[in-house]
């Protein structure tokens, strides 16, 4: 596809491209839990009223429902906040899509701190750790909407259960129509060697703009883009514990049970270096604008490049 998207929230770029998946895919079925507008699927709703359906806000139903749907041969995404689409429906993932190893993609909006003045109970900051370790499921995270269009596509066609995690607001262009995603392959953004950074989502945009400060001050580092968080790639990160000898992780989640702890548990057991995570420190956040919310947790570039320059070296 030749389309590079401008700056628009990533929900957005994924209900484009999901019309155009369903346009593939005649089997392909949308279930929203009265997100249906919000989360991208007016679209399709347009165009295929009788593949699309709003439930209402009753997450487990819609996760049932979607299981029942694919186990009678439909492709289906379901729709709704990162919050609602862990946390709330754990069990259903766990037992009704992941067990029985289904084609339902689980689509999560207001991922990490972009649920901003919505409030702890909307600000999907745990989600991937209380999705991570149910098996059989994938677990990726766009970074724009370029990447957004890219990984929708190639989730679409997989045959299996996927959590993509998105975000709310407009999110900055990091990537061109070079952009390529494979499950369990981390993307090289930067080369360097003193120390890597590796980042997902929304972080990638401030990491990218925290290596431009540190570059200008001297240092040398690299920065790996990981979408997929599960299965991770590893082969990725041992090469740069050895490679650099100093890992960070930035993610707009818990730096508990997320792409930190992912990190941590591929260098504990086969290329032990230090690693410095760079997230929400194991505590509820307040409400408010997402960019003052990054100011408040320090997460901004200024931040990121702070910490680094912190332990480069040491």
């Amino acid at each position: 596809m030749s389309k590079v998207f401008d700056a628009i929230s990533t929900r957005e770029a994924f209900g484009e491209v999901l019309l155009k998946m369903a346009d593939l895919y005649p089997n392909l079925m949308y279930v929203a839990a009265d997100t249906l507008k919000s989360m991208g699927g007016s679209p399709m709703h347009a165009k295929y009223p009788k593949r699309t359906l709003n439930i209402g806000i009753a997450e487990q139903n819609m996760a049932l429902m979607a299981s029942g749907m694919a186990a009678s041969g439909a492709k289906v995404f379901v729709a709704s906040y990162a919050v609602f689409s862990s946390a709330r429906i754990c069990e259903q993932i766990r037992t009704f899509i992941c067990y029985p190893n289904l084609d339902v993609k689980i689509i999560a909006g207001l991922g990490g701190l972009s649920g901003g003045q919505e409030g702890v109970t909307h600000q999907g900051i745990e989600d991937i750790g209380i999705l991570r370790s149910i098996p059989n499921l994938v677990i990726v995270e766009t970074a724009d909407a370029k990447s957004t269009e890219v990984i929708t596509e190639v989730i679409t066609h997989y045959n299996g259960p996927v959590y993509l995690r998105l975000g709310r607001t407009a999110s900055p262009t990091v990537f061109t129509d070079s952009y390529t995603f494979e499950i369990g392959k981390a993307n090289e953004l930067i080369k360097g060697k003193q120390a890597t950074i590796i980042t997902t989502g929304a972080a990638v945009h401030r990491t990218i703009e925290a290596e431009k400060i540190l570059r200008k001050d001297g240092y040398d580092i690299r920065i790996l883009e990981m979408p997929c968080i599960k299965p991770i790639d590893e082969e990725a990160i041992i090469a740069s514990a050895k490679e650099t000898g100093l890992i960070f992780t930035t993610e707009d989640h818990q730096i508990i049970g997320g792409l930190g702890s992912a990190v941590a548990e591929v260098l504990g057991e086969k290329s032990p270096c230090k690693l410095v995570r760079i997230g929400i420190k194991d505590e509820f956040t307040q409400s408010g604008d997402h960019e003052e919310l990054l100011d408040v947790y320090n997460l901004l570039p200024e931040d990121i490049a702070e910490t680094v320059k912190a332990h480069v070296g040491k």
